[in-house]
């Protein structure tokens, strides 16, 4: 009997790590598509390999889903192939993340006034500068009675607060034109609790409120995207 036991130990666990795979792709927004494997049985849990490429060609995430849970090392990139971020799941471990210099299209306001010495880190999103903002991205839709009107050249901006726990807090974004500049306030319910997490800034090593403010296109089919 006791041997018995030991053979299904053994023997569970392979059955488990057996079953078939597909992959399947699927498109998140005009330019971001995802390659990602799941299980053949339900077609919905994930589980294996794991990409997503900007315009079909420049991976942008690469993963590795265990039971629909991401598990090891993601690495992220920039839409020119540089890494933005090594990010271990498993461990819950920052690993890497790239120098964000002045020509950033990001900017990170805190509400204090800073002094001379002040030690100050921005909010991380994980998936960083680009994976990271395509869930809230693909959300907003300008609305039609204002894509017809012609402004013209319409300057978009995301903004995101960020409280000192780390959780999103609000997410608007910002359309400014000749004669028109409007806020639309985005429903945080439709983000999943992922898209919700950071790591939060801090100032002198305490975590603080911060708000990210990220440059973006307007695209002709009323979307936005970030201008890389």
């Amino acid at each position: 009997m006791k041997y018995l036991l030991y053979s299904l130990i053994f023997i569970l666990p392979l059955c488990a790590s057996a079953q078939e795979t597909v992959v399947q792709k699927n498109r998140i927004t005009n330019r971001v598509t995802e390659q990602v494997t799941v299980l053949k049985s339900d077609k919905v849990t994930r589980e294996g390999p794991y990409q997503a490429f900007l315009d079909k060609k420049q991976p942008i995430a690469v993963g590795r889903y265990q039971n629909n849970a991401k598990v090891g090392v993601w690495s992220f990139y920039t839409p020119d192939n540089s890494l933005l971020q090594r990010y271990n799941y498993t461990t819950k471990e920052l690993i890497y993340e790239g120098i964000e210099d002045t020509t950033s299209f990001c900017r990170y306001l805190v509400d204090y006034t800073l002094k001379e010495g002040d030690k100050v880190t921005k909010p991380i999103r994980i998936g960083d500068r680009y994976y990271g903002y395509v869930n809230y991205l693909k959300l907003f839709k300008l609305p039609n009675d204002v894509q017809n009107t012609g402004y013209g050249p319409v300057l978009a901006v995301v903004e995101l607060l960020v409280s000192p726990g780390g959780r999103l807090a609000d997410y608007a974004v910002h359309l400014q034109a000749m004669g028109f500049d409007q806020k639309y306030h985005i429903n945080l319910d439709l983000l999943s609790e992922e898209d919700k997490t950071f790591i939060p800034a801090t100032l002198n090593d305490n975590p603080v409120t911060c708000q990210i403010i990220i440059r973006c296109v307007l695209q002709n089919n009323g979307k936005i995207d970030i201008e890389w």
